[in-house]
């Protein structure tokens, strides 16, 4: 069969497997074998499973379920309250305050779990209900913490690092370092935001005077403690090289149940509770992983990696404008699948092109998770907000959208900054 037709008929099997709401691993998985019996017979489906486990056997991919089980067990301790109380006290009195201190929770959670999901419900079941009950406008409420839930994509420990990692051959340790200022300057645009929405329309979120004094400030700090020491402990590990990601998170792992363990939560319950969920999205990504190798196992077959690679060199325009046209496919790619599946299916057909026009594979890397902020917040697929509407009934759908919004256009413009100022992400990678 030619190359044209099998490609054809691989891509339309694809298509009409993820229309009909096929599992995304079930239509990589058989649209990937389809093409390669097609193209080499059952010659090449017997060696098939030696390059599935050639591409799962690998040190790195141990992280994922050890950061996996941190966020878990982190999720179970309650910190995620703690922290935002603490960050509501310090910011009371700024205009939208309480929207402002969700944002920068996230964030703060988002360091020790990695998972956004986890970081919406964690901060949400507690902001939610305190900003309307401060009248606070509905959609500004539920747009902060499921737009800033999605931090944890980005900041570290994040399993798209270390998916990207793997498949890509770049420094996990790299990336995981370059993802901590953009995750700060991206927390901080979403605070700006809203500061500014607030300025202009006070009536978004009602000020009550409370008078906080500086011992209720200062006496609550006691209790972040063992926050900021895990985040020390995983980061500095990895940051210092004194450890390898994999290694870190076992250490956070470790750190996750002694924290549980002081707050008085852990008991067989609630581990029992966190390895389920652990195994359960550990299961999810790898079986993901493993198809998408049958996929692209198949376009390495037909060449696809190569010629788009060659396509793109001969285009007559400046390279950066064929990283804008990747970056703007990546988005469109984003309403329809998940963050994880989106890594693991482009990055094997996008890297060699990244390379061919001389592009960094860690700046790629920073702005490919980037992208994958937008992916989480925007319908039909975006997770954050259905995890946001699993944990409340005062405020539906529809509101939770158009208040997330907004923020897809904050995440561009922090998406550009970067593509255009590449130091301002590779500046700490590169002390390391």
């Amino acid at each position: 069969m030619s190359i044209s037709l099998a490609l054809a008929v691989v891509v339309a099997i694809l298509l009409t497997l993820i229309a009909l709401g096929a599992p995304i691993f079930v239509s990589l998985g058989l649209s990937g074998l389809t093409g390669i019996y097609l193209m080499t017979g059952t010659k090449g489906l017997f060696q098939l499973p030696a390059s599935l486990f050639a591409q799962l056997d690998s040190f790195i991919l141990v992280a994922i379920p050890l950061f996996i089980l941190m966020g878990e067990v982190i999720f179970v301790t309650g910190i995620g309250r703690d922290i935002y109380y603490i960050f509501s006290k310090w910011l009371n009195r700024l205009p939208g305050g309480l929207a402002i201190a969700s944002i920068y929770s996230c964030a703060v959670f988002g360091a020790m779990c990695g998972v956004s999901i986890a970081g919406v419900a964690t901060i949400g079941i507690t902001a939610i209900p305190e900003m309307l009950r401060r009248n606070y406008d509905k959609c500004l409420a539920a747009g902060a913490v499921a737009a800033a839930g999605a931090l944890a994509v980005l900041i570290p420990p994040s399993i798209a690092f270390i998916l990207y990692g793997a498949i890509s051959g770049v420094s996990v340790a790299k990336l995981f370092v370059g993802g901590i200022v953009p995750g700060l300057v991206l927390a901080t645009m979403m605070a700006i935001y809203v500061l500014i929405r607030v300025v202009r329309n006070p009536s978004l979120a009602p000020k009550e005077f409370e008078h906080v004094t500086w011992k209720e400030r200062f006496f609550p700090l006691v209790k972040l403690w063992p926050a900021i020491l895990l985040i020390v402990w995983v980061l500095g590990a990895i940051y210092t090289g004194i450890c390898t990601p994999t290694e870190a998170g076992a250490m956070g792992v470790a750190g996750a149940f002694l924290i549980a363990a002081i707050y008085r939560t852990l008991n067989w319950k609630t581990f029992q509770s966190a390895l389920w969920e652990a195994t359960r999205v550990t299961a999810a990504v790898l079986i993901i992983l493993a198809c998408s190798q049958t996929f692209g196992q198949f376009l390495t077959l037909i060449r696809v990696p190569e010629t788009l690679a060659t396509w793109c060199i001969g285009l007559q325009v400046p390279r950066i404008v064929v990283m804008l046209i990747i970056m703007g496919f990546l988005m469109i790619l984003g309403c329809f699948i998940s963050a994880s599946a989106m890594i693991i299916i482009t990055t094997p057909i996008i890297m060699p092109t990244i390379l061919a026009l001389g592009f960094d594979p860690l700046w790629y890397g920073i702005l490919l998770v980037l992208n994958f902020e937008i992916a989480v917040i925007t319908p039909p697929v975006g997770l954050n907000l259905y995890a946001l509407k699993s944990i409340t009934d005062e405020v539906d759908l529809g509101q939770i959208i158009k208040g997330t919004a907004p923020y897809v256009g904050i995440e561009v413009l922090c998406l550009l900054l970067f593509m255009f100022v590449p130091q301002l992400a590779l500046w700490l990678p590169g002390t390391m």
